[in-house]
């Protein structure tokens, strides 16, 4: 399952995510995994979430991004959750296209692993490809 939280930028998307995970973490059963586009928000997450922050890794496009996201559900068979702040900026999307395949790609991911993605897109709704909008459980 992936779920979006969207909006343009400033309008607290990372609040969000961050309050969501915060209260994840205390009824999850597995791991979850938060990814940032920094170290920054490290003293704002629970400390039972792993931080990951993407800009230490080599991640220039959407296919790399897709494989270190196959590469952190393979390692933690116990991952409940994945949290990812800034999708557009760490996946390094700038295209629908890209952001359709990603999406697209997450889903499969999402279903055979039993993984929950929540996004964070710096998007209106309006603005997100077809794919997403469904997705959305809070636009800001």
């Amino acid at each position: 399952m992936i779920e979006i939280i969207c909006g343009v930028k400033g309008k607290g998307k990372t609040k969000e995510l961050l309050d969501k995970v915060n209260s994840s973490v205390q009824i999850a059963n597995g791991n979850v995994v938060y990814l940032d586009k920094s170290q920054k928000h490290m003293y704002e997450l629970n400390n039972k979430a792993r931080l990951i922050n993407v800009a230490d890794y080599p991640i220039t496009n959407v296919d790399e991004f897709l494989g270190f996201i196959c590469g952190i559900v393979s390692q933690d068979n116990d991952l409940e959750e994945m949290y990812l702040d800034s999708f557009l900026t760490i996946a390094g999307l700038t295209e629908d296209a890209d952001i359709t395949k990603a999406i697209e790609k997450l889903d499969v991911i999402s279903e055979k692993y039993k993984v929950r993605f929540i996004l964070s897109i710096s998007k209106d709704k309006a603005d997100l490809p077809e794919c997403a909008k469904a997705k959305v459980i809070v636009a800001l």
